[in-house]
């Protein structure tokens, strides 16, 4: 295959390692009026407004997470915007179950294809078993993810191990920088690293902790089963992809962060079940399809997205007008919310300077500066 990626920010580099770095790499206006690709691929909602700009005899949309879930209400500007490019006359691709069967039930009229997210088993290099982990040592914990960023609930994470009773080793992994003032209460915090010091950093984990509230695929777990760690994790969507409770990890409640602490409590005293579900959770790796048998996968979903029938407009603008319907209303109900708010907090404000402690204040605060040192000269 020849692959060109277009993107929609200028002047981007390839990145310099591995095959990216013989990727061709061009804007989405270079190629405008160019000979047809025989497909077309959005992977990300902001760039499926640029899809058909594309000179393409197919279009695909691969849909990494339902991606309108990122933003709360008080963004329904691009909660709807996001929304609105699964209504696109395009085929997909995802690498969830959850996201392909949703998907399904909203465009019942477009092909779907599931693609696994394949392990660079290079990278990710398992262990041949387990080493046992030695009871006389604290429990070795690592948190992954953005601490500032909702979704991942990263302080749910970090309050459920500072509430636990027993001797942890604890590690924040952040892909963003964190703050070199903060106190996170763990005894590391690291990050950003790249893919050599993060897989050295899940090598000496026996649990991962990651909480998150909105997931695709959730990768990172399986990341951490390659290399001996097991899990404890909330029943996000794209964790049921491999992480079976009791068996290769823990599933624990949402928004229960005494409960996720009694669980490290537990791995950290039992230490023949915490090699079990480290056990299993490598063996489940083992049978993780790599790189290149999903590399094979996503050919073929490519091919087949090239000779089947272009998706149907009608009943694609069907779905678009529908959306964006329910988008204005949403819009409407949150500029009235905001609109109210003001209404109150100018009526309060406008209450406070009608009082007799506001107007005592303001003549003192006068009287102040009439007679303060230096007034004059």
């Amino acid at each position: 295959m020849q692959v060109t990626i277009l993107t929609t920010i200028r002047d981007v580099e390839p990145a310099p390692y591995g095959v990216l770095a013989d990727l061709d790499v061009r804007h989405v206006d270079e190629v405008a009026e160019s000979e047809p690709f025989d497909v077309a691929v959005a992977t990300w909602w902001e760039t499926a407004y640029r899809l058909f700009d594309v000179p393409a005899r197919r279009y695909g949309y691969f849909v990494q997470s339902m991606e309108d879930r990122f933003y709360l209400g008080d963004d329904p500007v691009e909660r709807a915007s996001a929304a609105l490019t699964y209504d696109m006359p395009v085929s997909f691709i995802t690498e969830a179950r959850w996201i392909m069967d949703l998907l399904g039930a909203l465009r019942p009229d477009a092909e779907c294809h599931y693609v696994r997210n394949g392990i660079d088993k290079e990278v990710f290099r398992s262990p041949a078993a387990i080493k046992p982990s030695d009871p006389g040592e604290p429990l070795r914990v690592l948190i992954e993810g953005n601490p500032e960023h909702w979704l991942k609930a990263v302080p749910d994470a970090l309050a459920a191990v500072r509430l636990a009773n027993t001797s942890l080793r604890t590690t924040l992994v952040s892909p963003r920088r964190l703050d070199p003032d903060a106190d996170y209460g763990v005894d590391r915090a690291v990050g950003p690293l790249d893919e050599g010091e993060f897989v050295r950093e899940l090598a000496d984990a026996d649990v991962l902790l990651k909480l998150s509230r909105v997931e695709g695929m959730f990768g990172p777990p399986l990341e951490g089963f390659h290399l001996g760690a097991t899990c404890v994790v909330t029943p996000v969507t794209g964790h049921d992809e491999y992480v079976v409770h009791g068996v290769n990890g823990i599933v624990t409640d949402f928004d229960d962060v005494p409960g996720v602490a009694r669980w490290l409590d537990l791995l950290a005293t039992d230490r023949e079940y915490l090699d079990e579900l480290r056990a299993n959770a490598l063996q489940t790796a083992r049978a993780w399809p790599s790189w290149d048998e999903t590399a094979g996968d996503m050919a073929a979903a490519l091919r087949a997205i090239s000779e089947s029938a272009p998706g149907d407009p009608v009943m694609s603008a069907r779905h678009i007008m529908r959306h964006a319907w329910s988008a204005a209303e949403a819009q409407k109900a949150e500029m009235t919310r905001r609109r109210a708010s003001e209404k109150y907090m100018n009526e309060q404000l406008e209450e406070f300077r009608d009082s007799r402690a506001y107007r005592l204040a303001s003549s003192l605060q006068r009287t102040k500066k009439r007679f303060s040192p230096g007034r004059g000269k």
